[in-house]
Protein backbone atom coordinates (compact mmCIF):
# COMPACT_ATOMS: atom_id res chain seq x y z
CA UNK A 1 0.00 0.00 0.00
CA UNK A 2 1.42 3.14 -1.09
CA UNK A 3 -0.71 5.32 1.14
CA UNK A 4 0.79 7.92 3.18
CA UNK A 5 -1.97 10.20 4.11
CA UNK A 6 -3.04 10.26 7.90
CA UNK A 7 -5.70 12.23 8.88
CA UNK A 8 -5.67 14.36 11.76
CA UNK A 9 -8.85 15.32 13.54
CA UNK A 10 -7.69 18.09 16.16
CA UNK A 11 -9.51 21.86 17.16
CA UNK A 12 -6.12 22.80 19.31
CA UNK A 13 -4.13 24.26 16.28
CA UNK A 14 -0.74 24.23 17.92
CA UNK A 15 -1.28 20.31 18.95
CA UNK A 16 -2.59 19.89 14.98
CA UNK A 17 0.63 21.83 14.21
CA UNK A 18 3.02 19.87 15.74
CA UNK A 19 1.61 16.14 14.89
CA UNK A 20 1.43 17.24 11.21
CA UNK A 21 5.10 18.49 11.11
CA UNK A 22 6.25 15.31 13.66
CA UNK A 23 4.88 13.38 10.34
CA UNK A 24 5.21 15.54 7.62
CA UNK A 25 9.30 15.35 8.31
CA UNK A 26 8.91 11.14 8.57
CA UNK A 27 7.63 11.26 5.07
CA UNK A 28 3.53 11.04 5.74
CA UNK A 29 1.23 13.31 3.67
CA UNK A 30 -1.10 15.06 6.03
CA UNK A 31 -4.70 15.97 6.26
CA UNK A 32 -6.07 17.74 9.16
CA UNK A 33 -9.14 19.24 10.29
CA UNK A 34 -10.38 21.58 13.38
CA UNK A 35 -13.71 20.06 13.45
CA UNK A 36 -16.06 17.08 12.99
CA UNK A 37 -18.07 17.84 10.52
CA UNK A 38 -15.02 18.94 7.69
CA UNK A 39 -13.36 15.48 8.75
CA UNK A 40 -16.22 13.72 8.07
CA UNK A 41 -16.88 15.30 4.98
CA UNK A 42 -13.61 14.79 3.61
CA UNK A 43 -13.72 11.06 5.04
CA UNK A 44 -16.66 10.19 3.12
CA UNK A 45 -14.38 10.25 -0.21
CA UNK A 46 -10.64 9.55 1.11
CA UNK A 47 -8.97 6.42 3.25
CA UNK A 48 -6.10 7.21 5.08
CA UNK A 49 -3.74 5.16 6.60
CA UNK A 50 -4.53 6.11 10.17
CA UNK A 51 -7.13 8.36 11.77
CA UNK A 52 -5.38 10.12 14.69
CA UNK A 53 -9.02 11.99 16.36
CA UNK A 54 -8.88 14.20 19.78
CA UNK A 55 -11.84 13.18 21.75
CA UNK A 56 -13.15 17.07 22.63
CA UNK A 57 -14.03 19.15 19.69
CA UNK A 58 -16.53 21.95 19.32
CA UNK A 59 -19.00 20.08 17.15
CA UNK A 60 -19.20 16.72 17.83
CA UNK A 61 -17.06 14.01 19.89
CA UNK A 62 -14.24 11.79 18.50
CA UNK A 63 -16.18 8.83 19.46
CA UNK A 64 -18.58 10.46 16.90
CA UNK A 65 -16.22 10.45 14.19
CA UNK A 66 -14.75 6.91 14.99
CA UNK A 67 -18.28 5.43 15.16
CA UNK A 68 -18.52 6.84 11.28
CA UNK A 69 -15.50 5.93 9.92
CA UNK A 70 -16.44 2.42 10.68
CA UNK A 71 -18.60 2.81 8.70
CA UNK A 72 -17.47 3.15 5.11
CA UNK A 73 -16.56 0.42 3.29
CA UNK A 74 -12.49 0.95 4.07
CA UNK A 75 -13.48 1.72 7.67
CA UNK A 76 -12.31 -1.49 9.63
CA UNK A 77 -9.32 -1.76 7.67
CA UNK A 78 -7.54 1.58 9.17
CA UNK A 79 -6.48 1.85 12.77
CA UNK A 80 -8.13 4.70 14.32
CA UNK A 81 -6.23 6.50 17.50
CA UNK A 82 -8.35 8.24 20.10
CA UNK A 83 -5.99 11.14 21.03
CA UNK A 84 -6.72 13.10 24.28
CA UNK A 85 -5.96 14.74 27.55
CA UNK A 86 -7.81 12.34 28.80
CA UNK A 87 -5.38 10.39 30.96
CA UNK A 88 -7.77 9.15 34.52
CA UNK A 89 -6.69 4.98 34.87
CA UNK A 90 -9.69 3.50 33.25
CA UNK A 91 -9.58 5.80 29.96
CA UNK A 92 -7.52 4.09 27.72
CA UNK A 93 -9.73 0.74 28.39
CA UNK A 94 -12.71 2.30 27.79
CA UNK A 95 -11.58 4.07 24.53
CA UNK A 96 -9.99 1.08 23.30
CA UNK A 97 -14.10 -0.77 24.36
CA UNK A 98 -15.84 1.89 22.53
CA UNK A 99 -13.81 0.97 19.30
CA UNK A 100 -10.88 2.81 18.92
CA UNK A 101 -7.93 0.43 17.69
CA UNK A 102 -5.26 2.46 20.39
CA UNK A 103 -5.06 6.03 22.60
CA UNK A 104 -2.39 8.46 23.19
CA UNK A 105 -2.46 10.48 25.64
CA UNK A 106 -1.36 14.41 25.85
CA UNK A 107 0.90 15.75 25.63
CA UNK A 108 2.68 13.54 23.47
CA UNK A 109 5.95 12.10 23.44
CA UNK A 110 7.66 13.56 20.27
CA UNK A 111 10.64 11.25 20.51
CA UNK A 112 8.51 8.05 20.35
CA UNK A 113 5.43 9.60 18.47
CA UNK A 114 6.20 8.81 14.79
CA UNK A 115 7.07 4.86 16.44
CA UNK A 116 4.17 4.66 18.28
CA UNK A 117 1.87 5.53 15.28
CA UNK A 118 3.47 3.03 12.99
CA UNK A 119 3.05 0.42 15.00
CA UNK A 120 -0.30 0.94 15.66
CA UNK A 121 -0.47 0.92 11.78
CA UNK A 122 1.38 -2.47 12.02
CA UNK A 123 -0.65 -3.67 14.65
CA UNK A 124 -4.02 -3.46 12.34
CA UNK A 125 -2.32 -5.09 9.61
CA UNK A 126 -1.78 -7.96 11.67
CA UNK A 127 -4.95 -8.08 12.70
CA UNK A 128 -6.56 -8.07 9.64
CA UNK A 129 -4.33 -10.85 8.07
Amino acid sequence: MDNKTICIVEDNIPIRKLFSTILKKSGYEIADFGDGETAIAWLKDNEPLVLICDILLPDMNGTEIMKFTKTMPYGNNIPIIAATGFCQMNDREKFLEDGFDAFISKPINTATFVQEIEAFIQEKKDSLK
